[in-house]
């Protein structure tokens, strides 16, 4: 088990986040557990944020960070969580791939809930403590779907569409109390969602499970490999340092091309 950066430590990449305090969600894997790991190497006081318990207390304990058990799609369970927040990263997410007329309503619901509503109740209940302070920076996790659809993924297109939006409401309102929002946008990334989309997706399409990444995944990609998660978070962390004050209402697209074809 590590700890995390002595205080007097040099912050990595010109990015100096000690005496700020971060709170990620999905923090327990994936591309949330980097950005976990990414500010928290940069000082910044980091909370974990997951609905796995072992998970967030495993990344926690790695960065020397604190660990939060969380259900985001309870209200109650979101009011619990820590307020004095400089940095929030809105990284979780689900996925569920079905065509329309076969997808379950509560679980189009669910992923709402999950990636659109507590992400505005988080903002809800942190940006007066950035308001206070004069400083703030929200980041949220979107997706090349943000931008674009694919079959199959009615839910978690409209979600990632929907906190699109959000993150420049955000933006506006925050701008003048020096609170920053962006979306980062990739494409694919190595993830367990992206590996439990496998076996859906062969379904869904009717072809060998082995065809999915190359003939459904990155079939649209100029770059024929799945992203990595620490791509992701070293994104998010330049939107937290120095040189990225005047980017705000924006979204950092890290696709591998998808977006240019």
């Amino acid at each position: 088990m590590t700890s995390g950066p002595h205080p007097s430590a040099p912050a990595p990449g010109g990015v100096d986040l000690r005496g700020r305090t971060a709170l990620v969600t999905g923090g327990g894997s994936g591309i949330g557990r980097a950005c976990a790991a990414a500010l928290a190497g940069a000082g910044a006081d980091t909370h974990v944020v997951d609905i796995d318990a072992a998970a967030a207390k495993a990344v926690a304990d790695a960065v020397g960070g604190h660990a939060h058990t969380a259900d985001l799609a309870d209200a109650e369970a979101i009011a619990g969580l820590p307020t004095a927040v400089d940095i929030l990263v809105n990284s979780a997410g689900l996925q569920h791939v079905a065509p329309l007329t076969d997808f379950p309503p509560a679980r189009f619901a669910l992923i709402q809930q999950v990636m659109v509503t507590a992400p505005f109740l988080l903002l809800r209940q942190t940006l007066p403590h950035m308001y206070a302070r004069g400083w703030g920076r929200a980041v949220h996790i979107s997706s090349v779907h943000g931008r674009r659809a694919s079959a199959f993924k009615s839910a978690y297109v409209a979600a990632k569409h929907g906190l699109e939006g959000l993150s420049k409401v955000t933006a506006v309102e925050g701008a003048p109390h020096g609170v920053t929002s962006n979306c980062v946008s990739p494409g694919y990334v190595r993830t367990p969602l992206v590996q439990a989309q496998l076996h859906d997706q062969a379904a869904a399409h009717r072809i060998a499970e082995d065809d999915v990444l190359t003939d459904v995944l990155l079939t649209r990609s100029p770059l024929k490999r799945l992203a990595e998660p620490e791509e992701v978070a070293a994104a998010v962390l330049w939107l937290c340092g120095p040189h990225s004050g005047y980017v705000t209402g924006s979204s950092l697209t890290l696709d591998g091309g998808w977006t240019a074809t």
